[in-house]
């Protein structure tokens, strides 16, 4: 059996794979607030389907992808099956946005909940076992049941407690507790199906064909980018509750009727009386009265 390392190049690229499952918690979490608010069906898929990119496929997929960096096997090169690969990523982000759209369709309930949970959790598993698959080494790989199991129940818990903090959380400091949360357990999923899995080298050193890491690495992580600053343009550009409220407030405002007129104001002195005073040909008034003709 070859030797295996998780951590070839130290501890690196755990602390990026779980800074990247943590800003895609956070950044799934503020989408799914606007779910709960949004106003028509058009706007609930909309914010939908950013929350399933920025948990499954930042979250989820590209953690995962960042800690394989750190993988290695002794006496093999590793390469990956690019449309396998693809189909990883496409599998959690599917995943997470189905479960999403169980919980947040109707009513919100303990057996929603579970279902969306029991469904997404089997998608997270499914993405990290077919990413496993896009795996190509000189050698046969193969897992441990107990651990798989594991890392299954794991995926489903985690993916649970997701979602119900998806469709509960509201304020700033419960997101960011909620996202680091979330990474640990996306986290603790990777690491535990990775513990199942053994490499047993061929006799001979045959060609091992697929891409490098370093060919997938630059254009996954220019998606990355591109999808957190789109996703942050998206939340900033939408107008907020607040905003929405104030313009509420101003277009009752404006679709009042006017108000009457308010009566004129006491008159003690009796200078409304004189306001002839300004017309031409007025005449200027005495105390003495008029003049005798």
């Amino acid at each position: 059996m070859a030797e295996i390392s998780h951590f070839e190049y130290g501890w690196i690229t755990p602390a990026l794979s779980y800074a990247l499952s943590v800003l895609g918690s956070a950044l799934g979490l503020i989408c799914a607030i606007r779910i709960r608010t949004a106003r028509s069906a058009g706007q609930r898929a909309w914010w939908g389907t950013l929350a399933a990119w920025a948990i499954g496929g930042t979250a989820i997929w590209t953690m995962h992808f960042m800690a394989m960096l750190g993988f290695a096997v002794q006496g093999t090169r590793i390469r990956y099956d690019v449309p396998i690969t693809v189909a990883s990523a496409m599998i959690a982000v599917i995943a997470v946005g189905i479960g999403l759209a169980i919980v947040g369709t109707g009513r919100f309930s303990a057996v929603r909940l579970l279902a969306g949970g029991l469904f997404t959790g089997a998608g997270v598993a499914a993405m990290h076992y077919t990413g496993m698959a896009a795996m190509r080494l000189n050698g046969r790989i193969d897992y441990d049941t107990t651990r798989v199991v594991l890392s299954v129940v794991i995926a489903v818990v985690a993916a649970t407690v997701a979602l119900w903090l998806a469709m509960t959380v509201r304020r700033g400091l419960a997101i960011v507790g909620s996202a680091l949360l979330m990474g640990v357990a996306v986290n603790g999923m990777h690491f535990t199906g990775m513990s199942a899995m053994s490499v047993h080298p061929h006799a001979g050193q045959g060609e091992v064909s697929g891409a490098g890491v370093s060919t997938l690495l630059v254009p996954i992580i220019l998606a990355v980018v591109f999808g957190v600053v789109g996703l942050v343009y998206a939340l900033l550009a939408a107008p907020t509750a607040e905003d929405r409220a104030a313009a509420a407030y101003f277009d009752d405002l404006r679709g009042q009727e006017p108000a009457e007129a308010s009566p004129p104001p006491p008159d003690p002195v009796g200078l409304r009386a004189r306001s002839t005073l300004g017309q031409p040909g007025a005449p200027f008034p005495s105390r003495r009265g008029n003049p005798p003709r």
